[in-house]
């Protein structure tokens, strides 16, 4: 069995009570209550719902971190050093239109450095976790990325305007945690994103790391306009170059 912190344990036991409700409401998505932020945005109950529980179940252990959450934004409170970031559903709009494609995110953020994540799939049952320094992990299997070295064997993801921009063998999920994850455990070789929020990459950027892969320093940027670039350890100086003028 593999030995996980405090902290770890916390956050899966909370992504796993928050989980009972997602997969109720996946089977029922047609009766939901929807609301639009923006073009592609949408919360529904669903969101809130997870985000609350989230929130209760990881202040009970730690009752002074702090939070950044999708939905209700930062949370200040005693502890300022040690941060919960949050994403209650990862592919909202996979999620509305009954596609099983989709995550809960809960990342620790400590001294403005990621020391734990997950990124759970509730429909596949499927908990990718990692800690600094200690691996990442798929419901305990150990991970590693991909070591394809030929871009033209290799599979990318990204979002719309990245799949566009590129002449990589491309995916677009929808589910830019998942991606991370998928680039984590091999399935995919890369993944890039432009204007994307820390809550959507914060876990699976630790995963990629922890796995043997490369991501940019996501410090450089504001926590709400991140350009991620991740992938294996071999493919990634081609990656880069490819998509340089993106």
């Amino acid at each position: 069995m593999i030995s996980i912190s405090s902290n770890l344990n916390i956050m899966i036991k909370a992504a796993e009570k928050a989980s009972k409700s997602v997969i109720r409401d996946f089977g029922e998505v047609e009766k939901l209550q929807v609301s639009k932020k923006g073009p592609y945005d949408f919360v529904t109950k669903t969101d809130r719902n997870v985000e609350k529980i989230l929130i209760e179940e990881l202040s009970k252990i730690k009752k002074n971190y702090s939070f950044i959450s999708e939905e209700i934004g930062k949370i200040e409170n005693k502890d300022r050093e040690n941060i919960w970031i949050i994403d209650p559903i990862d592919g909202t709009t996979n999620f509305l239109h009954g596609i099983p494609h989709f995550a809960i995110c809960v990342a620790l953020q400590s001294k403005k450095e990621i020391i734990s994540g997950l990124v759970f799939d509730p429909i596949k049952d499927e908990m990718f976790y990692a800690e600094k320094n200690k691996g990442a992990f798929l419901n305990n299997q150990r991970l590693r990325v991909s070591k394809k070295n030929i871009l033209e064997d290799c599979l990318f993801s990204s979002n719309h305007e990245g799949v566009k921009f590129s002449d990589l063998n491309m995916r677009y999920s929808g589910c830019a945690a998942l991606d991370l994850a998928y680039v984590a455990s091999g399935r995919l070789d890369g993944f890039f994103h432009n204007k994307i929020n820390i809550w959507d990459v914060a876990a699976g950027s630790l995963l990629v790391q922890e796995a043997g892969g490369i991501v940019n320093n996501l410090n450089e940027f504001n926590i709400n306009n991140i350009d991620i670039r991740a992938s294996s350890a071999t493919i990634n100086d081609k990656m880069l170059k490819n998509i340089k003028n993106f």
